[in-house]
């Protein structure tokens, strides 16, 4: 299976944010998105994300309100990305070895979608339960 395969299943929609923002406004988006991550943009330049742990280190650390509290100073700016065409096995691999959770996918240098490890949990399961599927036909058969 290939990530572009989980980009057409759950639709190709990224919520942004300015760098610019507070963490006040990165939550609200968080909420009223239902999301946990939000890419920082600034216009069409992508310069980081934002996700539900790295405010609450922001949270942890600092002690002030998130009104006060930057986007920009506390966003994570070295993306680790995948494409549209990777295997999802060698998506779940990356994920796992730089310990994210949110993977921008890029094709050709542009955002193309947002996987979670959710979507990559939920694309093996319903791979794995085709399989198992088959196999119960083929042994009963």
């Amino acid at each position: 299976m290939r990530v572009y395969e989980i980009l057409q299943s759950k639709g190709n929609t990224v919520y942004q944010i300015s760098p610019a923002a507070t963490l006040a406004d990165a939550v609200e988006k968080m909420v009223n998105f239902n999301c946990g991550s939000l890419m920082v943009s600034d216009g069409d330049l992508i310069v980081g994300i934002i996700t539900e742990r790295l405010i609450l280190k922001a949270i942890n650390s600092e002690k002030q309100s998130l009104n006060h509290l930057l986007v920009s100073d506390f966003m994570n700016r070295k993306l680790v990305t995948g494409q549209p065409s990777d295997d999802v096995g060698e998506i779940m691999g990356m994920m796992t070895t730089h310990r994210v959770r949110h993977l921008p996918i890029l094709d050709n240098g542009r955002l193309a979608g947002l996987i979670s490890a959710g979507d990559v949990v939920k694309a093996q399961f319903e791979l794995l339960a085709v399989e198992n599927h088959y196999l119960k036909v083929y042994i009963q058969g």
